[in-house]
């Protein structure tokens, strides 16, 4: 006995679609993505705030103020030479401010005869070296106290 297969649409048949319609050449069997084709939406800009503006402008004070002294301080005493020349900068005989001057300046005042490091407490003990580095000095200029305790012995420039 044989049997023969049901009668309808067999589901293996070649050319049919199984499930209804059938497929179009060049038709995509799945509708597009919703974006597909469109460029993505770009993040929102982050708008400049009133702090950031004011941290820079303090950031940027406290360097200008930081290379400012900087700059001030490459004149001062403790960067003297021997043959230097010295403007006072004050009429205090406590801070005279002194600093290093060009030779040809008109506002060069005194003339570095001997550079000594060391601590030298009392006028007495800084003529005492001074005579002993540099016999014809007129004035001498102590320093101390920030690591770089040094004598100047000094003269008139004439």
């Amino acid at each position: 006995m044989t049997t023969t297969p049901p009668q309808g649409q067999n589901p293996y048949a070649q050319g049919q679609q199984p499930y209804g319609q059938p497929q179009q050449p060049g038709q995509v069997p799945y509708a597009p993505f919703p974006n597909q084709g469109v460029p993505a939406p770009q993040p929102p800009r982050r708008k400049v705030s009133f702090k950031l503006i004011k941290n820079i402008v303090i950031v940027v004070a406290v360097l200008g103020v930081a290379i400012g002294s900087f700059i001030a301080s490459r004149d001062d005493a403790d960067t003297a030479s021997v043959g230097d020349c010295m403007h006072r900068g004050s009429s205090s005989s406590t801070d005279p401010d002194l600093e290093v001057v060009d030779c040809k300046s008109t506002k060069a005042q005194y003339v570095v005869l001997a550079k000594i490091k060391g601590k030298y407490a009392g006028e007495v003990a800084a003529s005492t070296k001074c005579e002993a580095e540099a016999k014809d000095f007129e004035y001498t200029y102590t320093e101390s106290g920030d690591g770089s305790d040094f004598l100047l012995c000094l003269k008139d420039k004439k």
